[in-house]
């Protein structure tokens, strides 16, 4: 057989497949040498690399082509979905709450070594800064993966763009689909990308240290895991009067799995349009509300930020009343659609919550290093359930479109 077959054979198969045996490979590399484990983290790295290095181009490019090549009289239906990012994040935070309630745990606090982070102080700091990623400079935007304001100058751009000559809009459909065959090659890579990952997590963390907070993280995977499979369905059925499992099982199968090992929602772009148009869904509308959902829809985020606060009350022995539980679930929520697409973007939002229940920063950055602790299962589960869900949402108000 030769290179030719089997790379042709390589690409037609099944990327799923292909991804599992990438696990299973990157999981024995790693117990047989922690030598070869970081040899072959380079493909790992390397594949973040390419998707955070193509998604604000093909973002920029898509949302720019989708709102410039715009029919007259189609509706790009963004709003059920935005409704819905905030309806899921908002909600997921409350089941944190009760979750926390139900089972409550406690911190181990350590020394700090987060002296050097500078998280926010208050709500309106966070929402200033999503106004100053607004009006960034467009090209500062695209080399620091700022979303929020690549978004912004693509559908400003978009817009200026939509009277302009038929010429000028067929370049603007040949460049998106030439950006978006750069992205399908990238993701067939995805199993090579994975496999280096998995070994490179493996050999550097095991499971040890993870054993002294292994309760906090089991109420953090199952709230999570609660809210993909039990919440997120439901939302989904009162959307579409439809069983809501194919498509969810779907989500999480091609998109939840990668974005479990890139931890970055951000990085997760291009697998989650690949996904929408996989699934058929509209160009016009999944070529906004995804990279939008990347930056705003933050269920796993809000999740997290509410337990780790609420373990942190629990240690401190300080009593929650209703009024201030519920008043966390807003302030989460709001902290959570401020939450950067980037791995462990939620934890430094952390002392944000803190600050309600008068604790101060030293105890809450305490807590952020230990949120960097169990970040290797809880970063990964947050991520998965953040991106799987943009695609989850979206295609709801779809199906919904369609009825």
């Amino acid at each position: 057989m030769n290179l030719k077959s089997i790379v042709s054979r390589y690409a037609r198969g099944n990327l799923v497949l292909q991804i599992i045996v990438g696990i299973v490979l990157g999981i024995i590399v790693s117990m047989l040498s922690k030598d070869l484990a970081a040899s072959v983290s380079i493909l790992g790295d390397l594949f973040v690399k390419a998707l955070k290095a193509i998604a604000p181009i093909l973002v920029f490019v898509l949302v720019t082509s989708a709102i410039a090549t715009k029919e007259p009289g189609v509706e790009t239906k963004i709003k059920p979905i935005i409704v819905l990012y905030a309806i899921g994040t908002f909600l997921s935070a409350m089941l944190a709450v009760i979750v926390s309630f139900m089972f409550p745990t406690t911190l181990v606090f350590l020394e700090s070594g987060s002296d050097a982070l500078n998280p926010p102080s208050s709500i309106i700091e966070v929402l200033k800064t999503v106004l100053f990623n607004v009006v960034d400079n467009p090209v500062n935007a695209l080399l620091t993966g700022n979303f929020i304001g690549v978004l912004a100058w693509a559908i400003a751009l978009g817009f200026a763009m939509h009277n302009t000559s038929s010429e000028t809009k067929k370049i603007l459909f040949e460049l998106s689909s030439a950006v978006t065959k750069i992205v399908e090659f990238i993701i067939k890579l995805a199993p090579f990308g994975i496999f280096g990952l998995v070994a490179e997590t493996f050999a550097k963390t095991g499971f040890e240290t993870l054993l002294t907070y292994s309760k906090l993280i089991v109420v953090l995977v199952a709230t999570m895991l609660f809210v993909a499979f039990v919440l997120n369905p439901l939302i989904v059925f009162f959307k579409t009067k439809k069983n809501p499992y194919p498509l969810v099982i779907t989500c999480i199968k091609d998109s939840g799995i990668t974005a479990f090992f890139t931890r970055s929602s951000a990085a997760n772009i291009p697998v989650n349009l690949n996904l929408c148009k996989k699934l058929g869904l509209h160009e016009d509308t999944y070529s906004i509300s995804i990279p939008l959902g990347a930056t705003t829809n933050m269920a796993g985020a809000a999740i997290t930020i509410t337990i780790l606060t609420l373990a942190t009350v629990n240690t401190l022995g300080i009593n929650v009343d209703l009024g201030t539980a519920f008043l966390l679930c807003i302030i989460s929520s709001l902290a959570a659609c401020g939450t950067s697409g980037v791995a462990g973007g939620s934890i430094l939002l952390i002392p944000l919550a803190c600050s309600l229940f008068g604790i101060s920063n030293d105890i809450a950055m305490q807590v952020v290093a230990t949120g960097f602790i169990i970040g290797v299962i809880q970063d990964s589960m947050e991520t998965a359930l953040n991106s799987s869900t943009d695609v989850v949402f979206t295609a709801a108000c779809h199906d919904e479109n369609m009825n």
